[in-house]
């Protein structure tokens, strides 16, 4: 999967060195692993990757 994509990490992964990256590449959102940035990379549907992102939403915790 050749290009050159402006990958995004969230602001919220904090130091954990458990977060991933996103890019758009105007026909999917492709997503890989930030501590691997030169192996995998998994391509979903635009409408695959808004009804993950809305499911972590509905099942985030609410703050005590």
């Amino acid at each position: 999967m050749g290009g050159s994509w402006s990958w995004r990490k969230s602001s919220a992964s904090g130091g954990s060195g458990e977060c991933v990256e996103v890019a758009w590449t105007g026909e999917s959102v492709l997503v890989r692993d930030s501590n691997a940035p030169l192996g995998g990379v998994v391509a979903l549907a635009p409408d695959t990757w808004r009804e993950f992102v809305r499911s972590l939403t509905r099942s985030a915790p609410t703050p005590s």
